[in-house]
């Protein structure tokens, strides 16, 4: 196919942004160049010609194009100024000897040259014609020249490879030049004819002669041309004067022709002209009432001339989506978009996008719709300014330019298969539609135009664009746009195709690679690239094998034995001027993969010679072959080349490049390469065998990682000339890294089927090829690829993913050296699609007013945007006299619930306000403006109106109304609400109760109603003061059940699971499924479980049971309320059970479950019970997973008839912790059941065997039955015993008490087995730790009682109690101080609390009234009791837990006979204290040596004073000078004897007395002798010693 013309003459330049003016002038252009073409032809230059006949013909020359240009300058300016610039050429070669030929060729490359009308037939066909540019001129060969054809491997290649040809030209004039045969004749003749047609077989020369109608003969000779040119001449020198001033005239009109002509095409250059869009005047905002039209306008520059395109909201408006609803004009760069008939739906923001191909440009502008309180007069609303008629323009093929272009049924992102095939394809409308002007239609994959080839097919229906890939490979992955075209105007449309891989013939296999390309050919060799695949098969790819085909034949054949890692490769040993095609495999270690798709053919020529050949394409036949002749030369020794350089380095491979030498001869050469280790001089010839024809070269078999030189040596037939310079070092190995791995991948939302992933490139990447992006469901570890082509950039949206389903993503980055390492996975993110802010709120009232605030409710928006709302923001502003003031902020902190408090407002003000709504996408439009509310104090006591009220489940004869509780709840609480309903169009008396009592849920299902009937509905609140204002309105709602209503069905599966299940149909991208039990969400429920996907919903019981009794109830959200439920009571759930018990699958009925028990010696028994076995019944018994058999350490057994299996061990050992599970089969029927001993579970049960164990072998010799213990007798005594049990006379048994031994007085007789120890008048001395110790020869035992701490208060609490219960009676006596009560228990502890109360009071104790314990009497004094002491006496004994009482009655008799006995006892009291009395001094026995003085003195006392008497024997006694008797100070008796003798030896006494009574002291006075003494002595001690003897 040829070129565009854009493509040749403007590069870079975009037809799609191409000026209308300038499209008619290319097409003008195209148009003539069809008509008119310049030729040249020439063979020798003008070297016979004079000077002068050369100025003769450039004279006439430049007559002939003034001519022709003056009468087409206005059409042909760009023409006539090349044939301008051809004449004055051909005159400056005139002069200097040159053809005319090498002159136009030298000027041609940046003109264009109008052809001239007269030429001769060309042998070229129409499309050839067309092929060529306008400016082409034949080139002159000379020599041996050769006709090429055939050379490219198709003919779409040849075709392309003409544009080639003519960005060469100018070295092909160049080099070749036109050099002078000395055997060839120049002849050149032209002439000029408007009547004449144009002959491509002959080159036409301008000549401006009278005679126009003649022609040149093609054999005339110089001579005869000369002739003509002096003819020429003096025709001219004929000229009047008129006709030169009109001549030079013309050409000053031409020459500024030319001038303007430059200046336009000077503005036609796109680096001038380009600019990115902007804004001279910007849309404006606009408030605006209802059903009024309003108009954005906007004012744009840029070049190419910007697409606008208009937003709502952040969405594309559609014009056709609402006829009449929105205008959009584009006229003389001013853009409007009209809106008619405003409505609140079109409060919004607006933007204006211009986008050109510098950039894109946005400007915003927001439309608010008021509405109008009250009544209006619809005249005063106008229907705006008129619609604009649509611009229009002329289009090169004279159409209207104006079209709109739209998509239908359009391709959506597709998934293929490798080898499949496919078809994309969307019905394209263009209004208007114009007969005979059909659409330019290009598709492109990635932003590169797509032409048709084997692979890949478009077609044109006339109202269907398809593209059809016969083959998919993935090579065809990625985003394929189509683009229509009309005019100036053009739409498009993207989505991306994925293709997979192909099943593996061998599992495990590698997929195959892709994207099979020839980077560089020559007749040696040819570089082979490929890019990597994204599956390896589960193992990592050990290498590829490149296999090549030769064009023509199907004989594949291996080019590397080993395979290569490196994906590029240099294959040699093809055979040149044969075409080729190469594929590539992958291997692991599983096996060889697939082949890839076979690359572009590939000839083995040398580049130069290509080049050469391709430069210079066949030449229109001219009529004339002109040869040369050259003479032989002598061969010469090529020079060496030059510029040796290490173009690549692989450890597989090295490749050499250099240029040729500039001394070559003209024969052709050849090279030969050579190497050497570095370090060394040790050349080696690398090709000895097949020298090199192309400067380049592939060394293979280097040792990797060693040091290399190369120099490169030419030769011909004279001889091997002298080596290159050497190149610099080489080390063979990869000089190319692999890639780092990327970073921070960021999973975000895109669709509900799509995850936008971004990452950081990988760092100091070299030759990166792109990317692989894998995902994998979380927790799934399973990783799938989501591109099978790598994409560059760092950013990718993986489709076909399951909604609602959480995914973790990793990428990888790809280059020839191979793939990175995989980067960190992301965090999950659930598939869904992406969130937006949600819509304005709605219904806003006022639920609460005080005098400096007011409580605002509103209703939740429609469109929550996809996201949960996660708050609301309130402003609010004042109104005074009508006139609205500024907008404030109610709240910083966003609130959560529909309605807020506002403070700090001024009492009696009117005010309104406005609520936004929040998610996490952000802050939603504002709400409509409120209506008008007063601050003002609300004094009343009841309830205020309940709010958010919200209908659901809506059926043709019931639905469920909801709501929230009053913000103000009135002075007390809420107790219930009262629902009413009315007909939509009742009237306010017509409301009627649902509910005669008060409900106190905040739900409400509301049955019988009428289908089709549309209802309201109100909720008020209660509380004790009385019935609160209704809430606002809930509807109207029309009771029906709308078409593909689905209500939610329970389920019961082959397991018994039992779940509610809920289908949608009508589910937007954003919905999401919402259950409820009793309408409060079940979102954390740990009974249920919920899993949704795609339109389905599932809510799982994991134990239905009475706790699960309720309303289930599931809603939808973002759509228009739909929602079911389903009610749950005793009697269902019966029956699910039941049902569920039928569904399960057949099992083996348990009478009871696998248990464990320790037996008597420690064993441990694992059992359970079947109801019944038959004789086939199996069992096997699993320990942690694992089947084990009976042994040494398992014995199992089965009883068939009881249905009681078991399985003994002997002991638990550490490594038995685990799991045990009995496997039931009997027939088709299973069943099984598990223990599971782990933890502190295990340790217990093995610490428990143990002790059995131990028991087991301590009941072999004397133990005890049951261990020590105690108990208190009924003396309070504490008795300890215990039982023991295998007991012989040689048992014995002692008792310690804290490790002491207690000496026992009995020796125990173990009657009855029961051994005590009594401890009598139990205290704290005695808590401490009992210890008792069987032993005998067969063994020991032993126990022990702990009686400290805890265990001892328990004891001292017992043995309180038993003294408590031994107390005797209170008793009253009477003594000399007052009253006493009393009471005597066994004996007394200090733990013991003791209490008294006196007529139900405590008694506060003082001096006067006293309590204390002698002994074990307990008693209670009273002295000197008062008429206030009677009454109802307690004393409470304290044991710790329980008060024990005893109760005495002191009044009445009881208390006067005790009182009058206190008075006696107290009299008596007194006379004993005051009757007189000796106190002492006196002695029994006084014994005094005669003639000595006796003084005794004793005192005396007695109130009053006692009077004292003496006596002697009984005998009263009187003093005299012998006897001295004193008596002083009432206090003191004196008796004194002077000098003693044994007359005074005697009784004597002392008497006292007074009124109270009397007492006598006695004492004995002996007298005695001192030798009387001796002589007794002496006597006393003889008869001691006749007795002796």
């Amino acid at each position: 196919m040829s070129l565009p013309f854009y493509q040749r003459c403007h590069q870079h330049y975009d037809l799609s942004y191409r000026n209308k003016d300038v499209r008619s002038t290319v097409s003008h252009y195209q148009r003539e160049k069809k008509r008119s073409a310049v030729y040249t032809q020439g063979s020798t230059a003008y070297s016979s010609r004079s000077s002068a006949a050369h100025r003769r013909e450039s004279e006439a020359f430049r007559r002939a194009s003034a001519s022709s240009s003056q009468q087409q300058a206005s059409q042909h300016a760009l023409s006539s100024e090349v044939s301008r610039k051809a004449a004055s050429a051909y005159d400056y070669g005139s002069s200097h000897g040159l053809t005319d030929s090498s002159l136009l060729l030298d000027d041609y490359s940046s003109k264009l040259s109008p052809k001239p009308k007269r030429a001769k037939h060309s042998l070229l066909s129409g499309e050839e014609k067309e092929n060529l540019p306008s400016d082409y001129m034949v080139p002159i060969f000379s020599g041996r020249q050769k006709h090429v054809s055939g050379i490219t491997d198709t003919e779409e290649e040849r075709i392309k490879e003409a544009a080639a040809y003519i960005a060469q030209r100018n070295l092909l004039a160049s080099e070749e030049g036109i050099t002078t045969s000395k055997q060839s004749t120049a002849s050149k003749q032209t002439t000029a004819s408007k009547q004449s047609t144009a002959s491509k077989q002959s080159t036409a020369s301008k000549q401006s002669t009278a005679s126009r109608q003649s022609t040149a003969s093609r054999q005339s000779v110089v001579s005869k041309q000369a002739t003509s040119a002096l003819q020429q001449e003096e025709t001219s020198e004929k000229k009047s004067r008129k006709v030169v001033i009109r001549e030079k005239a013309e050409r000053l009109s031409l020459r500024k022709t030319l001038e303007e002509t430059e200046t336009y095409h000077a503005k036609l250059n796109e680096d001038h002209l380009l600019h990115a869009p902007e804004f001279i005047i910007k849309p404006r905002s606009h408030t605006v009432w209802e059903k009024e039209n309003v108009k954005l306008h906007c004012s744009i520059a840029g070049w190419p001339e910007p697409r606008v395109t208009w937003y709502k909201n952040q969405v594309p408006i559609n014009v056709h989506a609402n006829p009449g609803k929105y205008i959009i004009e584009s006229r003389y760069g001013m853009h409007t978009l009209e809106i008619n008939g405003c409505d609140f739906e079109d409060t919004a923001q607006y933007r204006a996008s211009a986008m050109n191909v510098k950039g894109e440009l946005s400007a915003y502008a927001s439309v608010v719709v008021k509405r109008y309180k009250g009544e209006f007069d619809e005249t005063r609303f106008h229907a705006g300014a008129s619609t604009m008629p649509l611009s229009f323009g002329v289009t090169p093929y004279g159409y209207a330019s104006r079209f709109e272009i739209h998509f239908d049924d359009k391709f959506d992102v597709s998934f293929g298969r490798e080898g499949e095939t496919m078809s994309l394809g969307c019905r394209v409308v263009i209004t208007p539609e114009i007969k005979h002007f059909q659409p330019e239609i290009q598709w492109y994959r990635n932003g590169v135009p797509l032409s048709p080839s084997k692979w890949v097919q478009t077609l044109w229906s006339g109202e269907r664009a398809t593209l059809t890939f016969s083959h998919l490979n993935k090579e065809d992955e990625g985003l394929y746009t189509i683009r229509v075209r009309m005019g100036e105007y053009y739409e498009q449309y993207s989505a991306y195709v994925f293709v997979r891989d192909a099943d593996a013939e061998i599992e495990g296999a590698p997929a195959a690679p892709l994207d099979v390309k020839c980077l560089e050919a020559n007749k040696d060799y040819i570089i082979i690239s490929w890019k990597q695949p994204a599956v390896d098969g589960g193992s990592p790819i050990l290498g590829y094998f490149i296999d090549k085909c030769e064009v023509g034949t199907d004989s594949w054949s291996q080019c590397n034995d080993t395979p290569v890692k490196f994906a590029r490769f240099p294959v040699t040993g093809l055979i040149e001027g044969r075409s080729y095609i190469f594929r590539v495999r992958a291997v692991n270690k599983m096996g060889i993969g697939f082949p890839s798709r076979v690359s572009e053919p590939v000839a083995a020529l040398d580049p130069a010679e290509k080049a050469r050949l391709k430069s210079r394409p066949s030449a229109p036949w001219t009529g004339q072959i002109i040869v040369t002749e050259e003479e032989p030369s002598e061969g010469i020794v090529p020079g060496p080349p030059t510029d040796l350089s290490v173009t690549e380095a692989t450890r597989s491979y090295v490749v050499l490049s250099w240029k040729p030498p500039g001394q070559r001869g003209h024969e052709g050469i050849m090279y030969f390469v050579e190497k050497c280790e570095a370090g060394t001089e040790n050349w080696q010839r690398v090709n000895t065998e097949l020298p090199v024809k192309s400067p380049r070269f592939a060394l293979f078999d280097l040792a990797e990682g060693k040091s290399y030189c190369f120099r490169v040596r030419c030769s011909n037939s004279a001889g091997v000339g002298e080596p290159s310079e050497a190149t610099e070092v080489t080390v063979v190995g990869d000089k190319l890294d692999i890639p780092k791995a990327p970073g921070k991948i960021i999973p975000s939302r895109n669709t509900d089927t799509s995850v936008v992933v971004s990452w950081e490139e990988s760092k100091d990447a070299k030759e990166l090829v792109g990317y692989y992006i894998e995902a994998s469901v979380a927790g799934s570890g399973k990783w799938e690829p989501c591109n099978n082509n790598p994409v560059k950039g760092s950013r990718f949206t993986c489709h076909g993913l399951v909604t609602g389903q959480s995914y973790i993503f990793r990428v990888r980055a790809v280059n020839a050296a191979g793939l990175s390492e995989y980067s960190q996975d992301s965090e999950a993110i659930e598939v869904k699609a992406a969130i937006a802010p949600p819509s304005p709120p709605c219904d806003i009232t006022c639920l609460e007013s005080f005098r400096d605030s007011m409580v605002l409710g509103w209703k939740q928006p429609d469109k929550i945007g996809g996201a949960e709302i996660t708050g609301y923001y309130v402003n609010y502003r004042e109104v005074i006299d009508g006139v609205p003031g500024k907008w404030r902020e109610a709240n910083v902190k966003a609130v959560s619930e529909e309605a807020y408090k506002i403070s700090n407002l001024k009492e009696n003000m009117v005010y309104q306000f406005q609520v936004a709504a929040m998610n996490m996408a952000g802050l939603g439009a504002p709400s409509a403006v409120s209506e008008c509310f007063k601050c003002e104090e609300w004094t009343i006591a009841v309830p205020g109106p309940p709010h958010s009220l919200k209908c659901s489940e809506v059926r043709k004869d019931s639905l469920v109304l909801q709501w929230k509780p009053p913000v103000h709840s009135g002075r007390t609480p809420v107790t219930g609400y009262f629902v009413d309903l009315k007909e939509a169009k009742a009237k306010e008396d017509q409301w009627r109760g649902l509910n005669e009592a008060a409900i106190k849920n905040v739900y409400l299902k509301v049955r019988g109603l009428k289908e089709g009937v549309s209802y309201v509905f109100r909720v008020r609140a209660i509380n004790q003061a009385g019935v609160g204002k209704p809430s606002d309105l809930a509807g109207p709602v029309v009771a029906e059940t709308r078409p593909g209503t689905k209500e939610v069905v329970v389920n019961v599966d082959d397991d018994g699971v039992i779940s509610l299940n809920f289908e949608c149909d009508k589910m937007t991208p954003k919905s999401e499924f919402s259950w409820s039990k009793d309408y409060v969400s079940t979102e954390d429920s740990p009974r249920l479980e919920v899993e949704s996907k795609g339109n389905k919903t599932k809510m799982t019981f994991k134990d239905l049971g009475m706790d699960d009794l309720g309303i289930y109830s599931c809603d939808v959200t973002d759509t228009d309320g739909i929602a079911s439920s389903y009610l749950i009571d005793e009697e269902e759930l019966k029956r699910l059970l039941a049902l569920s018990h039928e569904h399960k699958f057949p099992t083996v009925p348990v009478k009871s479950e696998l248990a464990v028990e320790i037996l008597e010696k420690g064993q441990v028994r694992f059992w359970m019970q079947a109801e019944k076995l038959s004789g086939n019944a199996k069992v096997n018994y699993i320990f942690n997973e694992k089947e084990i058999f009976e042994g040494p350490k398992y014995k199992m057994h089965i009883d068939r008839n009881t249905g009681i299996i078991e399985m003994f061990m002997e002991k638990l050992q550490d490594e038995d912790e685990g799991t045990y599970t009995f496997q039931l089969q009997d027939g088709k029927a299973t069943n099984h059941s598990t223990v599971v001993l782990v933890g502190d579970v295990f340790k217990k049960l093995q610490k428990e065997a143990e002790f059995q164990r131990q028991e087991w072998i301590r009941k072999q010799g004397p133990h005890f039955v049951e261990y020590l213990s105690w108990e208190v007798t009924g003396e309070c005594n504490v008795l300890l015993k215990c039982k023991v049990a295998n007991i012989k006379k040689e048992t014995h048994i002692v008792w310690y008490k804290d490790e002491r031994e207690i000496s026992v007085d009995e020796k125990h007789d173990f009657k009855d087995g029961i051994c005590t120890l009594l401890i009598t008048e139990f205290s704290k001395k005695d808590a401490g730790i009992y210890e008792v110790i069987l032993k005998d020869d067969r063994g020991k035992d032993k126990s022990r009682l702990k009686l400290v701490d805890e265990a001892f208060k328990e004891l001292m609490m017992e043995v309180c109690k038993k003294i408590a219960l031994s107390a005797t009676d209170l008793k009253i006596q009477s003594t000399a101080e007052g009253i006493q009560l009393y009471s005597f228990v066994t004996y007394y502890v200090e733990d013991l609390k003791v209490n008294w109360s006196h007529n139900g009071s405590a008694i506060r104790y003082s001096d006067r009234v006293k309590t204390g314990v002698t002994g074990e009497q307990i008693w209670l004094q009273i002295n000197e009791p008062t008429p206030n002491d009677k009454g109802k006496y307690v004393m409470e004994l304290f044991d710790g837990k329980t008060g024990h009482q005893k109760t005495v009655d002191l009044s009445g008799q009881a208390y006067d006979e005790a009182y009058a006995e206190f008075q006696r006892l107290k009299q008596a009291a007194i006379a004993e204290k005051n009757r007189a009395r000796v106190l002492g001094g006196l002695p029994d026995v006084v014994t005094i040596q005669e003639g000595k003085a006796l003084n005794l003195t004793c005192n005396v006392w007695g109130d009053p004073p006692p009077e004292v008497s003496w006596l002697k024997n009984e005998k009263a006694l009187a003093s005299d000078d012998h006897c001295n008797l004193k008596f002083e100070a009432g206090r003191t008796a004196y008796f004194t004897i002077n000098g003693v003798s044994t007359a005074d030896s005697g009784k004597y006494g002392l008497v006292v007395k007074n009124k109270y009574g009397s007492e006598t002291s006695d004492f004995t006075v002996s007298v005695f002798i001192p030798e009387e003494e001796a002589r007794m002595a002496a006597l006393e001690s003889l008869k001691g010693g006749k007795k002796a003897k």
